[in-house]
């Protein structure tokens, strides 16, 4: 959990001076590297992980409230967007995406190790599998494609934009539907290291955007402003998520505990790609990262250094 947290930390400041440095070559470097995650190596990562995936029972009910509780967040963040804020599709679409797509994968997988020991692992991806990248792939594409500025004029632009951009939509359904000969154990481990080391890259792009996105005549403003759209997608994403998982363990079914940090976990670097393809309000999306992955390892270290005394 220290080497994740070292390791984002380092590739963010990297991304920052980067952009400070080198400017519209570090902008260029990191477009393209939200390109290759997005349509390269995601598609791959979802293909040789869910294809492997085996699902019990036990993890029936929670893997329901995860999707209950991202469907609440998102309804929520557009109601917040679009009628009290009221900002333009692009802002609404951001805080949408902040919320509903949550870095419980590179982040949330090595903290449940930290907080409930190995034998928890399993139960950590089986979420990250079955409820973060199905709605990364559908919800979040569709968000990016209904309010991003890049999608198109009317619903056939948007909806051709939606499929058009989405590889790893197709790849997805190909791990559902092929047969077990076409992902053998190793592709499968190789693709778990390419899920950890595309990462730090994503963070590198979070760290350029932050530089770009929140600049004020000419001077770049770091950290990023708490601004009511970012402290809006922080509550969602840190307190409500959680706290409606919470419920539906506590008066339906009792989840895993995995399941409860799983939906408390910061804001996707996913996120940041998909505003990227469609045009949603980056600056909303990077400082809802950068906010969210600092209370939350902050958070995680707090608990786990207490539970060590």
């Amino acid at each position: 959990m220290i080497a994740v947290a070292l390791t984002s930390l380092l590739a963010l400041l990297i991304g920052v001076g980067s952009e400070r440095r080198w400017g519209e070559g570090a902008l260029s470097l990191s477009r393209k590297v939200l390109d290759i995650l997005a349509y390269v190596a995601i598609p791959l990562v979802v293909f040789f992980t869910v294809s492997h995936l085996k699902l019990t029972t036990g993890l029936g009910a929670g893997i329901v409230f995860g999707w209950t509780e991202r469907a609440v967040v998102i309804g929520l963040a557009w109601l917040i967007g679009s009628r009290l804020l009221k900002l333009p599709r692009a802002g609404t679409g951001a805080i949408m995406i902040a919320v509903g797509l949550a870095n419980t994968g590179y982040l949330g997988i090595p903290l449940i190790a930290l907080l409930l020991g190995n034998d928890s692992i399993g139960v950590a991806v089986a979420y990250d599998t079955t409820v973060t990248a199905p709605i990364a792939l559908i919800g979040g594409f569709a968000i990016g494609a209904a309010f991003g500025t890049r999608a198109g004029e009317g619903a056939r632009a948007r909806t051709k934009s939606f499929f058009t951009r989405n590889p790893a939509l197709i790849a997805l359904i190909a791990a559902v539907i092929a047969p077990s000969w076409l992902s053998p154990d190793w592709a499968r481990d190789i693709a778990t290291v390419v899920a950890v080391a595309i990462a730090p890259l994503g963070f590198f792009a979070v760290g350029v955007y932050l530089m770009i996105e929140h600049d004020q005549e000419g001077t770049r403003i770091f950290p990023p402003q708490l601004t009511a759209p970012v402290v809006t997608a922080l509550a969602l994403r840190l307190l409500i998520a959680p706290g409606v998982m919470l419920g539906l363990s506590t008066f339906v079914i009792e989840v895993p505990a995995a399941f409860l940090i799983q939906a408390a976990m910061a804001s996707g670097i996913t996120g940041l790609a998909v505003g990227h393809i469609f045009g949603l309000d980056l600056k909303i999306i990077v400082g809802a990262i950068a906010w969210s992955t600092a209370i939350v390892v902050v958070a995680a270290g707090v608990v786990a250094l207490a539970g060590g005394l």
